[in-house]
């Protein structure tokens, strides 16, 4: 039997997702919590990775197991067994065919930063003390939607087969005393979205212009592109599946 496992974690004490050799990862640890509660060895398929430190507020893995078990109850035991930066919120029986990685249509991400020194976002958000100018911020996110190869916001040697992306959604908006940048694609590449966070803070501060940014995504040179902003501030928010499958 085939489930989907929903979970959340904050990544400040992880390297990410998936398996380390020498480092601490959240596929490590809730795996080896499985271990405890399964009479059988669970091996989770994530929606994704994260990197270093970053946060997921809503994570997919699927993974097989011939038992049965009560659902409700794992849910409670595995909660108990992990540690309070990790939470389980749903187990979901799913079809045979679905995968957490290839069925899903779409990821949101957020990225938080703050223009006043608040100790309490030290770990959550990315303090930039110089003002930004958040409309042009809003209209270089707004030429993303024109493109669809990333490879300049890409991480260098990065072993895939295609640097296309359909974004659907990029934009910033205030909630409260925080800036949030949302962007919505049906995938990303290793270190997008902080790359593309980091081009637009050039442009919020001046350094870069609208046209800049294009010259940039049409350069496909990672080292055209700004610097990768921290990870602490960056939360994956979503992740979209068909109704046949959630």
């Amino acid at each position: 039997m085939r489930y989907f496992l929903q979970f959340s974690y904050n990544g400040a004490a992880y390297h990410g997702w998936q398996y380390q050799p020498n480092a601490i990862s959240v596929q490590e640890v809730l795996e080896a919590a499985f271990t405890v509660l399964m009479p059988c060895k669970v091996s989770l398929t994530a929606a994704g990775r994260t990197d270093a430190g970053v946060h997921a507020r809503q994570m997919f893995a699927h993974f097989e197991v011939l038992n049965v078990f009560d659902i409700k109850n794992m849910i409670y035991r595995l909660n108990a067994l992990l540690p309070d930066d990790i939470a389980v919120q749903q187990i979901i029986p799913v079809g045979h065919d679905a995968h957490a990685r290839f069925s899903a249509t779409a990821r949101t991400y957020e990225y938080w930063v703050t223009q006043e020194k608040n100790p309490f976002y030290i770990n959550y958000a990315h303090y930039i003390r110089h003002k930004l100018d958040f409309e042009k911020m809003n209209d270089a996110a707004a030429l993303l939607l024109n493109y669809k190869d990333f490879k300049c916001f890409s991480k260098s040697n990065t072993d895939v087969s295609t640097y296309l992306c359909d974004i659907k959604m990029a934009k910033w908006s205030r909630q409260k005393d925080v800036f949030v940048f949302t962007i919505k694609a049906d995938r990303f590449l290793r270190n997008m979205v902080r790359a593309i966070v980091g081009t637009l803070l050039d442009v919020g501060v001046g350094k870069s212009s609208l046209e800049d940014v294009k010259a940039i995504i049409n350069s496909k040179d990672r080292s055209k592109a700004g610097t990768s902003v921290p990870a602490k501030a960056l939360y994956l928010n979503e992740i979209s599946y068909p109704n046949t499958i959630l």
